[in-house]
């Protein structure tokens, strides 16, 4: 796919994944309605298959490829989440996956990938080293990339979460994700502007790692530089193709200390007893830091991921 996802593009990526994924479920919590004084609804992505959204995207851009195609099996460089659902994917196509990891990944996400039978390569935790080691696993292997975020297949797998959401939601005031490399904020932003447009798009950002926020408002890419956050998903940069959409589609992003993060996944933890990883917190955290933003709207919130080293959570 080599242009921007319209919404049969959408719909088609949602019936082509639809068996190998979950329609995730939309959460409320009354407890935390009454603290930020907005009906919140939760798309539960942290219950999706491999745990987290990335499912979609891997699914969708594994699925679209052709016998011939996908022989010499995939390949991408990933900290976790679209490493492990790619590995799941290439697994259920009866291929191989071939992961270049940071060798500072977290271990929870290491396993995942390994459980799921994918060939991991570690590298040092830059962009340069990630790309260098992924070509040499290129040309060695004869293996297809599939980008994490850049590539308009994933985009349009992304999108199916918020497409699912906007289904079962009707009526949203505001529609919030996290940002990090921007697959599944311009997912749900180009799907919210197909079937809702009166809806206004939110991205959600870690201060420490605030380069979509930073673009936006400069109006011109500015990649990331030694990001610094607990939100580990969101350390990478915005893609070629991720940052025309998010600076088109987006109304506003909002950035977070790492506070408000912790705060937000201790509450969503307490409140709603479910598990969220730290990126998954943050649009929550936006929503705690900017309350009379948000106040008695009806507000959607895409929870991305459940994926958390239980041996190293925030609050111990």
């Amino acid at each position: 796919m080599n242009k921007l996802p319209d919404l049969k593009t959408i719909i088609l990526s949602a019936k082509r994944i639809e068996p190998n994924i979950h329609r995730t479920h939309v959460f409320k919590s009354e407890n935390l309605n009454n603290i930020v004084k907005a009906d919140i609804f939760f798309k539960c992505e942290n219950f999706q298959k491999a745990g987290a959204f990335k499912s979609r995207g891997a699914i969708n851009a594994v699925f679209s490829l052709s016998e011939n195609e996908i022989k010499k099996g995939v390949c991408t460089h990933s900290s976790g989440n679209h490493a492990a659902a790619l590995s799941r994917a290439a697994k259920l196509r009866g291929s191989k996956a071939y992961i270049v990891m940071p060798e500072n990944s977290s271990k929870v996400k290491i396993a995942a990938v390994k459980n799921y039978g994918g060939v991991i390569t570690f590298c040092k935790p830059t962009l340069n080293s990630r790309e260098t080691t992924l070509d040499q696993i290129k040309k060695e292997t004869g293996s297809i990339e599939i980008h994490p975020y850049n590539d308009y297949r994933i985009i349009a797998g992304q999108a199916t979460a918020a497409l699912e959401l906007i289904e079962d939601t009707k009526d949203l005031d505001i529609i919030i994700a996290p940002v990090g490399g921007g697959g599944l904020m311009s997912g749900t932003a180009l799907v919210t502007h197909y079937l809702s447009p009166e809806t206004t798009i939110i991205a959600a950002e870690p201060e420490g790692a605030d380069d979509a926020y930073r673009s936006f408002i400069k109006k011109e890419f500015i990649p990331s530089k030694d990001p610094q956050t607990i939100a580990d998903g969101l350390l990478t940069s915005l893609g070629s193709l991720t940052y025309p959409i998010i600076m088109k589609y987006v109304d506003e992003i909002l950035t977070v200390s790492e506070e408000s993060i912790i705060g937000a996944m201790k509450l969503i933890w307490e409140r709603m007893k479910i598990i969220v990883e730290p990126s998954s917190a943050v649009p929550f955290a936006a929503v705690l830091e900017n309350e009379s933003k948000f106040h008695n709207k009806r507000v959607g919130i895409i929870i991305s991921g459940g994926n958390v080293d239980l041996n190293k959570l925030p609050w111990d």
